[in-house]
């Protein structure tokens, strides 16, 4: 009888133990398996998960606009005055909702396509109409000096500009301010050239690219990764490493994405590429995500982050290259004075505020995140913010433009590119995805457990008998 319980122990403890070891196994042998089978998921061809999201996003992404209202344009216009602002917002668009084009699978692992434009106004998702009018800069006046710097061409500018009664400000629509309108003062001028000009026109019916990006199929760690754009490695717009395009889109990046990596991705909004740096976790519809955001680094001034000097165009606007929070993206915009920002120049140098009023920097409104899922690389969630501004210079040929005292950076609008997964496709994904690894770490961790107690519990009692035996 002692010898049949005392074998009934042992054999209960060699079991718990058996199954603790299994556990433990199960967890190279788990890691493995999830490894090969997101490997063949994240690689960008036909019939993967990878390629259904890659083809088209997966949920709607919205563009919403906040446009800058001059709120003393007789003082700016007159005086010289600071302009107050204030923002009117959101207007909001639906983008990216058309499927890439030209595709092309290439024999060097590679896939090319194209990113068609398209915006469609969301009137219940926005705060006015299309056709509310605001006072904002008159942006071919503005532009004026900085494309004809020549004294005597500045002379006949200035003749068409007081012909067609323009200013250094202008009443517009937001859709005329967004995506074009016929300008009085370039329809004056006996050139041939369009007159039309908007801060994004042309757009509807346009496309980005041609994009070509790794698919993943030879190095699972290049998946996405871009490999050119418009057939060059890179941009050139800037000097040294600033001018090459890294990175992917930003939609996705290689998979199994890890805390310290700095995320590297191309925006052709911006004429650069930028990074994102680890910030912490997020739990988006029940999948855990790995926020990144656009750090203060990456607008920092070339005084503060020398890698940053090779985006430093102009010592003159830049104070010899010491303002942060502001790139001058002419040289990708014709040579018109764009300077790009993050949205109330959010990092920005406190000399950007003071030129003009009405601004309120916040890093929760105006940050830029992405949220990406850490196995698989895909990003499902994220908020891309950016401002867009104008310079104005001084040009006393300019009657329009006598009164400006110095050079500014003056806010047109800012925007927020948005998109979280749907319901339909975190569900797909939890299940296809997500769930499955759970539910292998679950079961890794209850044979681990279960086991050890089991060999704990019966290998105690094997001992208490056998104690009390001997006595």
């Amino acid at each position: 009888m002692g010898c049949n319980r005392n074998c009934g122990l042992l054999t209960g403890a060699i079991i718990g133990a058996v199954l603790a070891i299994f556990g433990g196994v199960l967890i190279p042998v788990g890691d493995n398996l999830i490894g090969k089978a997101i490997k063949k998921e994240a690689v960008i061809a036909n019939g993967t998960i990878a390629f259904e999201n890659w083809l088209v996003p997966g949920s709607s992404v919205y563009r919403q606009f906040w446009v800058f209202h001059v709120q003393n344009p007789s003082e700016v216009l007159d005086q010289g005055a600071r302009p107050k602002l204030e923002q009117r917002g959101p207007y909001t668009y639906r983008v990216r909702y058309l499927p890439k084009e030209n595709i092309t699978e290439n024999s060097d692992g590679t896939i090319s396509y194209m990113l068609p434009n398209v915006a469609r106004f969301e009137p219940d998702m926005s705060v006015g109409t299309e056709n509310d009018t605001i006072t904002c800069l008159n942006l071919a006046v503005v532009a004026a000096p900085a494309l004809y710097t020549n004294t005597f061409i500045q002379l006949l500018l200035n003749t068409w500009i007081k012909a067609s009664k323009s200013s250094m400000l202008q009443n517009r629509t937001v859709k005329e301010l967004l995506w074009g309108y016929k300008d009085p003062f370039l329809n004056k001028v006996p050139f041939p050239l369009d007159p039309v000009l908007g801060v994004f026109y042309p757009y509807n019916g346009t496309f980005d690219g041609l994009y070509k990006v790794y698919t993943g199929k030879e190095d699972i760690k290049k998946t996405a990764i871009i490999e050119s754009y418009k057939n060059k490695r890179n941009l050139s717009y800037w000097e040294g490493h600033c001018d090459l395009v890294n990175g992917t889109d930003g939609a996705s990046f290689p998979p199994f994405v890890k805390k310290d990596q700095i995320l590297r991705f191309f925006s052709s909004d911006i004429c650069r590429s930028i990074y994102g740096v680890f910030q912490g976790k997020q739990d988006v519809k029940g999948i855990s995500l790995y926020r990144f955001t656009v750090p203060r680094e990456a607008f920092a001034s070339p005084a503060e982050v020398r890698d940053n000097s090779c985006f430093c165009t102009d010592e003159v606007v830049s104070k010899n290259c010491t303002l942060a929070g502001v790139l001058d993206i002419s040289a990708c915009k014709a040579g018109r004075p764009v300077f790009i920002s993050l949205p109330h120049f959010l990092h920005g140098s406190d000399s950007l505020l003071h030129d003009v009023e009405g601004l309120s920097p916040n890093e929760k409104e105006h940050d830029t995140f992405l949220d990406v899922e850490p196995i698989t690389g895909f990003t499902l969630q994220f908020a891309k913010r950016l401002q867009v501004n104008l310079l104005v210079k001084p040009a006393p040929k300019i009657e329009a433009l006598s009164k400006v005292k110095k050079p500014y950076v003056f806010p047109l609008l800012w925007l927020n590119e948005s998109a979280v997964i749907g319901d339909a496709k975190a569900e797909m994904f939890r299940s296809k995805v997500t769930g499955r690894v759970q539910m292998l770490s679950v079961l890794q961790m209850v044979l681990m457990i279960t086991g050890s107690v089991l060999f704990l519990a019966f290998m105690g009692s094997y001992f208490i008998c056998r104690s009390k035996k001997l006595k």
